[in-house]
Parts: C-alpha cells; structure tokens; sequence
C-alpha cells in the first residue's frame, strides 16, 4: 500500500511538472477581445448614466467588480474548453496550474477593495490603479507559462496603473475612464498577443 501511494505521488507530481513546463493554450484571443470590449463600454456607460462617481463609489466600483466578474465568466468558460482540446489528459492539471498563478493578485484585489469600501471610502480614488498593477503582478507570474510576449501585457498594466494613481491623486476623484482604459486597452493588446502566438484557428495554433 505505501508503494502504491508513493507511485501515485510520483505520478500526481510528473504531471504537475510537465504541466509547469507546457505552453498554456487556454486563452482565447475573441474572448480576451470582448473583455477589453465589456471595459470600454462599461467605462462609457458609467461616463453617461452616473453624474459624479466620486458621490457613489459603491455603484461606481460595484459596476466595476460585476462586469469583471462577467469577464472572468467568459474567459473561465473558453479557458475550460480550450485547455481540454488543446491539453487531453493533462487539462485538470493545466487549468490548476494557472489559476494558481492569478489567485493571489485576484485575492489581494478583492481584500483591497473590500478594506477600502468598508474602512476608507475616501481612497476609493486608488484602487482602480492598484487593480491595474496587480493585474500587472498576475501576469508577469504567468510568463513561465503563456508567450513570454505576454510580458508586454503586464507592462503595459504596470505604467498605465502608475499613470492612474498620479492623475487620480491631484483630483482624488473616481473616474471611469481610469478603469476603462487600462483595462480595455489591456485586454485588446492581450488578445492580440495571444493571436499572434496562437493564430486565431485553434486547429493551427502552435
């Protein structure tokens, strides 16, 4: 019996290896595409509809946090089946190993954000640039595993997260705009990373 758990172990932690080592093929271009699309709009629709998110930033951040949750859907979905076409048996394995990488920023973001709401709404201001940075963070730990381009990604989330936090600090005003931008622009420039690491045929994507 204990040879039988340890041959099992042995197996649980070749898979976890060679699951480390393969190129991730699990995000979609389209998808990550519509994202940026849902942030863009999202950030329109706020500039419309809510006069002065500054006064309400609750609605303000809680319209941020559903059409992220609405994103993430999308994105968890597709991942979910492309992993299992692109990776057979080693899917399950695939799909934990990336979650692993983006769970820690996407907790922090949510603690963050709930600490911030509940102890010091008068910061709110902050947080759509430190969710920038930390989706910056979720990405340069995903390098190990994505198209090291993707590195451009996290760049890009990184200074235009910086941008915010010194254009938000002269005004300590909630602008939609400031999440629109990083979080669109990042999503498009996401999908086109991963369009031209993978095409956009799944059936000849490298």
């Amino acid at each position: 019996m204990h040879d039988l758990k340890k041959a099992l172990a042995d197996i649980g932690d070749i898979r976890q290896a060679m699951a480390s080592g393969t190129l991730f093929r699990g995000f979609g271009p389209a998808v990550m595409a519509g994202s940026g699309v849902l942030a863009l709009a999202t950030a329109a629709g706020q500039s419309a509809w809510i006069a002065e998110p500054g006064r309400d930033a609750a609605l303000f951040l809680g319209t941020w946090v559903v059409t992220a949750l609405v994103a993430c859907a999308m994105i968890g979905v597709e991942m979910i089946a492309r992993t299992r076409r692109h990776h057979g048996g080693l899917a399950d394995d695939m799909i934990i190993n990336a979650v692993e990488h983006f769970l820690p920023a996407a907790a922090a973001g949510a603690a963050i954000g709930a600490v911030i709401i509940q102890f010091a709404p008068q910061t709110a201001w902050m947080l759509p640039g430190l969710w920038s940075m930390l989706v910056s963070v979720g990405l340069f730990a995903s390098v190990r595993f994505l198209p090291r381009t993707v590195a451009i990604g996290g760049a890009w989330y990184f200074l235009a997260g910086m941008t915010v936090l010194i254009l938000a600090s002269r005004t300590e005003v909630l602008s939609p705009w400031m999440m629109g931008i990083p979080f669109g622009v990042g999503q498009l420039l996401m999908a086109a990373i991963l369009y031209a690491a993978f095409g956009g045929d799944d059936d000849n994507a490298r």
